[in-house]
């Protein structure tokens, strides 16, 4: 997770009507938001006239990876893909780039018509986004940010079981921001309302983008001030203190809830 540095490798810019004759970068991907890959399990570099094998929706340039044009690519396709959990254990340093190329698929795939008046978007000139020359509504790339926290007390670690995880395993405090509230009064209130505690030291440690689906994820970490355990039961079933050698590390590295978890193991093993 902490070697995700998308600039490393890529110059960002975005066309609707731009056209390659060469080879390039093209992230395919299906109703299921999972990614083509070719048959060496890469990101196909391919010319435009090899695409024809698809059914496409549409094309955006959005810039240049590795020193090559790169396109998103949106197709009406139901084959079964590689979703981008699977990429990253392919290859790290490419899923960087993917992460950005759903979430541009996302944007422009849902953002076609105005959602004020109806009206047929257009892509604007100068910024990546689409406006309706109608009403004059803007429409961004969607991000939803969120907190994630570790809580420690007495060297012991707060997890949670969360409703909404498939897997019935304790997981750390996690929530989306709410409209009007800042980053710090988000963690507060979502530590209040799913475990009835109170903390205190917030620290920011670092932030992920998180495309499943659209999410920015911002870490910190902080200690216990106050309150007994009082889970909410909508979305924590169960919350407890664990010590560091109670804890099993992650099986993958790819989110920063990972980072943070064995951050801990680190510290206080």
């Amino acid at each position: 997770m902490k070697c995700d540095v998308l600039y490393d490798n890529y110059m960002i810019d975005f066309s609707l009507d731009y056209c390659c004759d060469d080879e390039a970068y093209y992230f395919i991907f299906n109703n299921r938001r999972e990614l083509y890959l070719d048959k060496s399990n890469t990101i196909p570099i391919v010319t435009r006239e090899e695409l024809n094998i698809f059914d496409v929706n549409f094309i955006l340039y959005i810039g240049v990876f590795k020193h090559k044009p790169c396109f998103v690519v949106n197709v009406y396709d139901d084959d079964k893909y590689t979703n981008l959990y699977e990429f990253y254990n392919i290859n790290k340093e490419d899923y960087q780039m993917a992460r950005r190329a759903v979430l541009v698929n996302d944007w422009y795939n849902s953002n076609q018509y105005c959602g004020h008046c109806g009206t047929k978007t257009v892509l604007d000139d100068n910024d990546m986004m689409l406006k309706c020359p109608s009403c004059g509504q803007v429409h961004y790339t969607r991000i939803a940010p969120a907190i994630i926290v570790t809580i420690v007390k007495d060297d012991k670690l707060l997890m949670a079981k969360h409703k909404r995880h498939a897997k019935n395993t304790y997981a750390l405090i996690a929530g989306f921001v709410e409209a009007g509230e800042s980053i710090e009064q988000t963690v507060h209130r979502e530590v209040a309302e799913e475990v009835g505690l109170k903390i205190k030291n917030l620290q920011y440690v670092d932030s992920q983008s998180w495309p499943f689906p659209n999410s920015l994820m911002l870490g910190f970490t902080a200690e216990y001030d106050s309150g007994t355990i009082n889970v909410d039961e909508e979305e924590i079933t169960d919350a407890k203190w664990f010590s560091a050698d109670e804890i099993e590390p992650p099986v993958s590295d790819i989110s920063i809830s990972a980072y943070l978890i064995n951050k801990f193991i680190e510290e206080y093993k």
